[in-house]
C-alpha cells in the first residue's frame, strides 16, 4: 500500500470456538452477544466513528461456511489480519506458529509482509499468565509482521475496540518498515529516508535544526507551531540520551534520528509516519509516484516554463547550497545539493558546457537557473521529480505543479526561445552552439562529441529576463 489507504480492511481469522464472531458482534452491539453465529457478516464502520477516521471493513472467517481457498483469497485482500486464539487454550500458541502466521505469509504478495495482530480471547476465563506473556514475546521477535499482541474478551467487553484501534494503526502506521524489534534499532530505509528530511529542514545548511527550523519544521508536518515548553521537552530529553543530539547551534542528525525512534520505541508511529509521508514516502519507504509525476497535462501547442515559485525554490536551494558564498556550485557542494535526489539528476561535465559558470568551471546561480529552465523545456516532469526530490511541496506548502505554468506561443508571459543551428558535419555548429556561453574552445570527452550540442542563455529585454536555447541538428548526407 503506497498512500494512505481509503479504507482498511480488517481479516479475523483462526481456529473454530476461539471467539472471532464474538469479537466483532461484541464491538459493533456493544454487548456480548446471546446467539453467536458461525460467521458475522462483512460490517463497514464509518470514517467519523473510527480513531483514525478512514471507514473500516470487518470481515470474518469461518471454517464452518468456508473453505480453505476462501481463507486464502480473504487474506490476499485483506489490509490487515487480526489471529485471534483462546487463552485458556495450551496449544493455541503453537498453532499460530505452525499454521496461522506461516499461511498469511505465503498468501502475501510482493516484499512488504502482511501486518499481523494476536489477540488472545477469552481473558475472562483462568489461564497461565507468565507462560502465556513469555510464549507470546518469543513470537513477536520470530515474526517481524506481528504488529503487537492484546489479550481481549469478547464477553468483559475487554480491549475490543482497542483490538480494532491496534488493527487500523497497523496499516496505517505500520511497524515493519521502520523497526526491528530483534535489535531495537531503526530499518536502514527507514533511517536513509529521515536522514533526508533532515536535510532538506535544514534551511540553511549548517548541519543543525535551530529554534527557527524546529518550529518550521513542526508547522509544516503537523499545522500547528512549537509551543516553548514543548520545544524544552524535546531538548532536555535529546541532551538527556544522547551525547551529540543537541548542541549549542541546534538539534543534529543524531538527535533528529534519536527523536523517532524515541516515537516508534514507545509506540508512537503515526508521529513518525506523519512526518514521512509529508515529504512523499510510501509504506515500503520508497518515494511515491504522485508525490514524484503528479498530474499536469500540457497541451500539444504549449510549452512549459519555470514559474515564479519554481525559480524562487530553485534560487533558495542554490543559496541554501553555495556555502562559501562564491555565487558558484563547486563539485563539493553540487554533490551536498543532490544528497537529498536517490539519483543524480544531471551530469556535471555536460552542464558545465551547456551553462554560464565561473572561471573553475563550477555552475553560478544564472548558469544553475538556467539549466533548470532548458530541462523544463525539454522536459518538465523530470523537472518535476526533482524539485519534489529536493523538497519543493513541503518547503512550498503548495502543489508541485505551482513549480511551473504552461504557457503558449503567442502567451506575454513566455520567456524561454529556441533557436536551432543546421549544418552538416565539421561545419561548426558546435562552435556557434557553445560559443553562446564562451565554451566554443572547451575540450570535451569523445563521447560527448556526438551529442548534439546545446546551450542555454539569460538577456534582459524591454525590463524582463528572457532565455534563449541554441541547439544544433546535424544534416546527414543524402544518400539517394
Amino acid at each position: 500500500m503506497n498512500k494512505d489507504p481509503k479504507i482498511v480492511r480488517i481479516l479475523l481469522i483462526g481456529d473454530a470456538g476461539c471467539g472471532k464472531t464474538s469479537i466483532i458482534l461484541a464491538l459493533v452491539g456493544e454487548e456480548f452477544p446471546l446467539y453467536v453465529p458461525p460467521r458475522a457478516e462483512e460490517i463497514t464502520i464509518p470514517a467519523e466513528v473510527t480513531p483514525e477516521k478512514v471507514p473500516t471493513h470487518i470481515v470474518d472467517y469461518s471454517s464452518q461456511e468456508q473453505n480453505e481457498e476462501t481463507l486464502k483469497e480473504e487474506i490476499t485482500k485483506a489490509h490487515v489480519v487480526c489471529v485471534v486464539y483462546s487463552l485458556n487454550d495450551d496449544s493455541a500458541l503453537d498453532k499460530l506458529q505452525t499454521y496461522w502466521l506461516p499461511l498469511i505469509a505465503h498468501c502475501t504478495e510482493g516484499p512488504q509482509a502482511k501486518p499481523v495482530i494476536l489477540a488472545g480471547n477469552k481473558a475472562d476465563l483462568p489461564y497461565d499468565m507468565e507462560a502465556h506473556s513469555e510464549k507470546i514475546s518469543e513470537v513477536l521477535d520470530q515474526y517481524a509482521e506481528v504488529e503487537t499482541g492484546i489479550e481481549c474478551s469478547a464477553k468483559e467487553l475487554l480491549n475490543v475496540s482497542e483490538l480494532f484501534y491496534f488493527a487500523q494503526k497497523a496499516v496505517l502506521h505500520p511497524t515493519a518498515p521502520l523497526f526491528l524489534p530483534s535489535s531495537q534499532q531503526l530499518k536502514p530505509k527507514c533511517e536513509e529516508a529521515l536522514k533526508r528530511i533532515f536535510r532538506i529542514s535544514d534551511l540553511n545548511n549548517d548541519g543543525f535544526l535551530d529554534d527557527t527550523e524546529l518550529n518550521e519544521f513542526q508547522i509544516r508536518c503537523f499545522n500547528a507551531p512549537l509551543q516553548p515548553q514543548a520545544l524544552q521537552d524535546i531538548k532536555n530529553v535529546v541532551t538527556k540520551n544522547i551525547s551529540n543530539g543537541m548542541l549549542d547551534k541546534g538539534l543534529t542528525m543524531e538527535g533528529f534520528i534519536f527523536l523517532h525512534h524515541l516515537f516508534i520505541q514507545r509506540g508512537r508511529h503515526e508521529t513518525t509516519w506523519k512526518v514521512l509521508r509529508k515529504f512523499g514516502y510510501s509504506n515500503d519507504l520508497s518515494l511515491r509516484e504522485d508525490y514524484l509525476s503528479p498530474l499536469f497535462v500540457v497541451q500539444p501547442e504549449s510549452s512549459v516554463e519555470l514559474s515564479s515559485m519554481g525559480l524562487k525554490f530553485l534560487r533558495d536551494i542554490f543559496k541554501k547550497y553555495d556555502k562559501d558564498g562564491d555565487g558558484a556550485l563547486s563539485s563539493t557542494e553540487q554533490q551536498d545539493m543532490h544528497s537529498v535526489c536517490p539519483s543524480y539528476p544531471w551530469d556535471e561535465q555536460l552542464v558545465s558546457i551547456t551553462v554560464e559558470t565561473n572561471i573553475n568551471g563550477w555552475v553560478t546561480l544564472n548558469g544553475f537557473l538556467a539549466f533548470w529552465i532548458l530541462q523544463t523545456s525539454h522536459d518538465h516532469l523530470h523537472t518535476l521529480k526533482y524539485l519534489a526530490m529536493m523538497g519543493y511541496s513541503s518547503l512550498m506548502n503548495g502543489n508541485l505543479t505551482t513549480a511551473v505554468e504552461e504557457v503558449q506561443f503567442h502567451d506575454k508571459r513566455k520567456s524561454v526561445y529556441h533557436c536551432r543551428v543546421f549544418g552538416s558535419r565539421k561545419s561548426g555548429k558546435t562552435t556557434i552552439v557553445r560559443g553562446l556561453v564562451g565554451k566554443q574552445d572547451v575540450k570535451v570527452a569523445p563521447e560527448e562529441e556526438e551529442i548534439e550540442a546545446v546551450s542555454i542563455k539569460a538577456f534582459p529585454i524591454a525590463g524582463r529576463q528572457l532565455h534563449l536555447i541554441v541547439s544544433e541538428l546535424i544534416l546527414l548526407p543524402c544518400m539517394c
